[in-house]
């Protein structure tokens, strides 16, 4: 558990800081002297395709009407009706806010109310950060490092602690979590925060989400992103589904306008065309099954190197060795990869790679496999 003496809360709170996220295109582009669109960013779990003409047509609107120039929409009423009917659930269960990781701060602020939260790890850096905002208590549970290739699994962990974080599919691992598994989980915590940020990009993946279960529990809070899926991590665009209750006390305590006019009006085009959405994913999908094997097939014949199975558009690699150098090199090439060594649990022998294009999947492939013969 994360209690501690001051000095020692001073460098968990370094250590957290320095903590790495993927997706740090510009600062390396520019260490070598490339344009951003020259890097092979497979570090951040985004799609590789170009966001939809929808994206372009709403921002263009919001440019042309001039939207910008007035304050948005306080409350958001708008952007909650979309979301509730495409959810179909009631607005009043829905919070729109500044991306997923805006959020998840949110998320621990309410779980620093109900006593020790448990975080199957290796896990995604940002729930310890939001738990840290507010002193909350933490305890980091290991996860198994083996697999199978059967999704979706049953969740492999006892109740432990008063609050759950769990990630569906799960970062890193691309493990998938089954509905049923999950709903006993429910049952058996003060709360229960499930982050569904890339279960819309997975293959099958919505039929494991929990969102048909808001009406039935009050201790359940559910966080989606439309980051991940159209590619649009700058425009900052997510919401949580959860007790109306909870939602209006963080709404009372957040900046007054968390989501800028050009986010709003993109969320609110994005999920009123239903028969969009549903093409626009089974593009994806069609993506990561055909391309997830080819990939993971290249890969697997480097000697000494462990390809785990994935659900989803990025997967694990074990080395026997510390894949530092591996990585090192890849850098200088402008193939960005994930080290591991932020996530607990895991070291410098581990590395979470996404998904690209069929073109760049090729460059990357090749060159991992120049990295060991180096």
């Amino acid at each position: 558990m994360n209690k501690s003496a001051p000095n020692d809360d001073l460098k968990e709170a370094i250590r957290i800081s320095n903590l790495k996220h993927g997706g740090n295109v510009y600062e390396n582009a520019k260490k070598l002297n490339l344009l951003p669109s020259e890097i092979i960013d497979a570090s951040a779990s985004l799609v590789p395709f170009d966001p939809p003409p929808i994206i372009m047509d709403s921002l263009n609107k919001e440019i042309k009407n001039l939207g910008f120039r007035y304050y948005p929409e306080r409350n958001l009423n708008d952007l909650k009706e979309i979301i509730g009917t495409f959810h179909q659930i009631n607005p009043e269960n829905i919070l729109p806010g500044n991306g997923a990781s805006e959020l998840i701060t949110w998320a621990g602020y309410e779980a620093s109310k109900f006593g020790i939260s448990c975080i199957p790890s290796p896990s995604f850096v940002d729930y310890e950060r939001s738990l840290n905002c507010w002193n909350g208590n933490f305890i980091n549970y290991e996860l198994p490092k083996n697999w199978n290739n059967i999704f979706p699994q049953s969740f492999p962990i006892e109740p432990k602690g008063d609050v759950i974080w769990i990630t569906n599919p799960h970062n890193p691992t691309g493990q998938l979590w089954g509905k049923n598994s999950l709903e006993e989980i429910i049952k058996k915590y003060k709360l229960v925060i499930c982050d569904e940020a890339f279960l819309s990009i997975t293959p099958n993946g919505e039929k494991e989400s929990l969102i048909p279960l808001i009406k039935k529990y009050d201790n359940l809070l559910i966080l989606r992103s439309l980051t991940k899926i159209f590619n649009i991590p700058g425009l900052r665009l997510g919401y949580v589904i959860g007790s109306s209750k909870k939602l209006k006390r963080w709404e009372i305590n957040r900046d007054p306008w968390p989501l800028n006019s050009f986010a709003i009006q993109a969320g609110i085009d994005l999920l009123s065309n239903k028969k969009f959405f549903e093409q626009w994913t089974r593009k994806i999908h069609s993506w990561i099954n055909i391309e997830k094997e080819k990939v993971c097939e290249q890969l697997s014949i480097i000697e000494n190197l462990k390809v785990h199975n994935s659900s989803t558009n990025f997967f694990l690699i074990e080395s026997k060795t510390s894949l530092s150098p591996n990585i090192k090199y890849l850098e200088r090439k402008g193939i960005l990869l994930r080290e591991c060594t932020s996530f607990r649990f895991l070291d410098d022998k581990w590395a979470r790679i996404s998904l690209q294009s069929r073109k760049n999947n090729s460059v990357l492939c090749k060159e991992i496999q120049n990295s060991f013969r180096k």
